[in-house]
């Protein structure tokens, strides 16, 4: 069986092989408009590829991120004047954490 399956194999090897190495030169035009087109397909899967691995490289950061901020501790809340948080509270440094 198994020398039957090599045979078999080694039939297909040489006949692919024939096929490839032993065809005539075939002199063909290629229109302009072809090019284009592959210019085309060849633009849309750069761009495809890249934006693939855009959202799953936003989505790892996103992910790493969230894992950080979930080991991290929580900064110190300040409390703001009126509810708005001014640039007096961003970088004040005062002992008590409150602007003067």
């Amino acid at each position: 069986m198994k020398k039957n399956a090599l045979k078999t194999l080694r039939f297909v090897f040489y006949a692919l092989g024939a096929m490839l190495f032993m065809t005539p030169t075939a002199y063909a035009y290629i229109d302009p408009a072809t090019t284009s087109y592959v210019v085309q397909i060849v633009a849309g899967i750069v761009i495809a590829c890249g934006t693939g691995i855009g959202i799953v490289w936003s989505r790892m950061r996103r992910k790493m991120k969230k894992k950080n901020e979930e080991t991290a501790e929580p900064a110190p809340e300040r409390e703001t004047k009126g509810g708005v948080l001014t640039a007096e509270d961003l970088l004040g440094d005062d002992d008590n954490g409150h602007n003067s």
